[in-house]
């Protein structure tokens, strides 16, 4: 299990460093990543201040930006 959880880590990481391509798996790590931090985050308030880092915020925001042109 724990291979997998960090499959996803590195999935974005590598689409941050550019090793590989920002596609949909990289976007399904992402929400899956979301998913269990929000998971985290209503198990208990400790966790209430944990954030992604700015570039994984940036890398995300792309997901949700509209091409108007």
């Amino acid at each position: 299990m724990i291979e997998v959880d960090s499959n996803h880590c590195q999935i974005v990481e590598k689409s941050l460093t550019g090793e590989r391509a920002v596609d949909e798996q990289t976007f399904a790590s992402l929400t899956i990543l979301a998913e269990r931090l929000q998971r985290l985050k209503n198990l208990d308030k400790i966790f209430s201040s944990v954030t992604f880092s700015p570039d994984v915020r940036e890398l995300k925001a792309g997901k949700n930006a509209v091409a108007v042109g």
